[in-house]
């Protein structure tokens, strides 16, 4: 059995080697490095995959967040609304900003926002709502629409663990997360679903005006060239990295079906234990498994990790410490008890190795170890 990775991208590289190698190679002897016909013609294919208007290529998936802010015109003191329970760069985007993270609890089914408490959160200063889709699931969104239209707020998607997942609405209305709000965003860092081999992001808009914002502030304010209409920054992604995702968007529909293989895998040996809670799907959304993340319940998770890494097993924790918690953060006046659910599950939460070349022996040797450590 080869060693367990937390995620195996160079097994998964070398299953597509001939590909990348030649895509690569086409790039350099074109020597199109930047904003070459690759990145045209992958925001277009993802367009597609997507059906969305426009996609907007740029630099990394935290740009993405900033730029989309920037783009609905934010002024310093604005309210987002974001969960606590999620990475850290949805937060530091808003402060960056100068505007003000507002923590919102989470639904300890799915992971994700908790839409009755941003409501009851929601004052005459709220400019925006960010729910992120985590481990690869779509938050509510029927209700996060319904929300947003109701107070006047815009809708930004943080995508980056999700991309591909499809979200179902209650009129049966299917879509993919990242297109249902004003504005969706994405990472594609190495490990993500669609990861390419550096940095790299995007956002995405069926809104005209908003995607017209978004290339603008991403190319330094500027439409025409020397001619900065606005304020904006530099955010590309590179040529390269977009001739590596346009051979992995192919592949894409076939990696999240391995993911859920692989978690189907998971579920089935953990349905008797009763001190594991294996993810919940939405009736309205699939899962994109970028993490399998389980809920302990009387089992010291700590020692149960370290154990697992004993035994060269990686397993992780997101997020061993909510945002609002964060000494970073202590500027917007968060104390421990003010967001139980989200408290509760930074002690309950273990994410297991997940990703799409997983065998049967190595879920085989996973599952068992987690039980013996366990059932003893």
């Amino acid at each position: 059995m080869n060693q367990i990775q937390l995620v195996d991208l160079h097994t998964q590289y070398l299953k597509i080697k001939k590909e990348i190698d030649a895509a690569v190679l086409r790039v350099i002897d074109s020597t199109a490095f930047i904003n070459g016909p690759e990145v045209k013609d992958f925001a277009s294919e993802l367009e597609a995959y997507l059906n969305v208007k426009h996609v907007i290529p740029c630099a990394n998936g935290t740009d993405a967040l900033q730029i989309a802010l920037m783009a609905i015109d934010v002024k310093p003191g604005d309210e987002i609304l974001t969960p606590s329970f999620t990475y850290i760069a949805t937060a530091e985007v808003i402060a960056l900003l100068q505007l003000k993270p507002v923590f919102v609890e989470v639904d300890t089914d799915t992971f994700t926002i908790d839409v009755a408490d941003a409501k009851s959160k929601i004052t005459s200063k709220t400019k925006a709502i960010i729910p992120v889709h985590l481990y690869g699931q779509c938050a509510n969104m029927d209700a996060v629409m319904e929300l947003a239209k109701d107070s006047g707020i815009y809708v930004i998607e943080d995508t980056a663990q999700a991309i591909g997942s499809d979200y179902t609405s209650s009129t049966g209305q299917k879509q993919k997360a990242g297109c249902i709000g004003h504005i969706g965003t994405t990472s594609f860092f190495p490990s993500k679903n669609l990861g390419c081999y550096g940095d790299g992001g995007a956002m995405m808009t069926n809104d005209d005006a908003l995607a017209d914002q978004l290339r603008m502030i991403a190319n330094h304010g500027q439409s025409v060239k020397y001619h900065h209409d606005i304020i904006g920054c530099n955010s590309r992604l590179d040529s390269i990295q977009a001739a590596v995702l346009r051979i992995k968007l192919r592949h894409l529909d076939a990696y999240t079906a391995a993911r859920n293989q692989a978690a189907a895998f998971y579920n089935e040996a953990f349905d008797a234990i009763e001190e594991i809670t294996t993810p919940f799907i939405a009736p309205y959304s699939n899962h994109g498994f970028h993490q399998y993340t389980i809920k302990l319940h009387n089992v010291d998770r700590d020692a149960l990790q370290a154990y697992l890494n004993e035994q060269g097993i990686p397993a992780n924790i997101y997020y061993p410490v909510p945002v609002h918690l964060q000494k970073g953060y202590a500027q917007y006046g968060a104390k421990p008890g003010d967001m139980p659910k989200t408290e509760s599950l930074t002690s309950q939460v273990l994410s297991l190795p997940m990703h799409t070349e997983l065998t049967e022996d190595q879920l085989n040797y996973i599952v068992e170890h987690v039980i013996r450590f366990i059932k003893g």
